[in-house]
């Protein structure tokens, strides 16, 4: 049952994951087309009944996730296993902290979480030397830990062989997203206000945004 759980709490966030790395990538052609494709999911992703869905999972998946680690942690036998209890463990921590500091700055601070709210903090010194590891793991970790659930999931279809390619290719496109979103998100031209705010930010959230 836990692992059902998992699975589709899992998969209910990696939907909005995807799409929100989307948004991401979007910046590479420019902010504006960003900024509009957001203000467009947003109607969908903060309404109120599909947001409490969202955050619902967010926690079952927290929770879900550390009793799965610890009766996996002890049968792991190849490094797809370690990849995927280290992406995992990862994505939990950044999974309530980034929801939090999201929380915090939408309902105490009363400010727009757009992408200024997160790039800010990846544009400042010495906070960039934080940062920028932060979310570029973050990334890094959606991409490997759905790798290596891919690579369980087709071992029923394909051979190991194929199926661990077919994993390792999606590592390696995780990688390339992960280096175009973060080279753009770290050298944008910051609104002077944001500045301040990314500053207040990373106070606030007791070192992370």
């Amino acid at each position: 049952m836990i692992k059902g759980i998992h699975y589709y709490t899992g998969l209910t966030l990696a939907i909005y994951i995807g799409t929100h790395l989307l948004n991401h990538l979007l910046i590479l052609h420019s902010e504006a087309m960003h900024i509009n494709f957001m203000q467009k999911a947003r109607k969908v992703y903060r309404h109120p009944i599909v947001e409490g869905v969202l955050l619902t999972a967010v926690g079952l998946q927290i929770l879900s996730g550390l009793f799965l680690v610890t009766r996996k942690w002890t049968k792991a036998e190849s490094w797809f296993d370690w990849a995927q209890i280290c992406s995992g463990l990862y994505l939990l921590l950044f999974l309530t902290y980034h929801v939090r500091a999201v929380m915090v700055g939408r309902h105490k601070m009363h400010i727009d979480t757009n992408l200024y709210y997160g790039a800010g903090v990846m544009n400042m010194w010495p906070q960039k030397l934080i940062f920028i590891p932060y979310y570029s793991l973050a990334i890094l970790a959606f991409f490997f830990h759905v790798a290596c659930i891919h690579r369980i999931k087709m071992k029923e279809f394909v051979s190991k062989e194929v199926a661990e390619r077919q994993a390792i290719g999606i590592m390696i496109l995780g990688c390339a997203v992960t280096l175009m979103i973060i080279f753009k998100m770290s050298h944008l031209k910051m609104p002077a206000h944001f500045i301040e705010t990314a500053d207040k930010t990373s106070k606030k959230s007791d070192f992370l945004s």
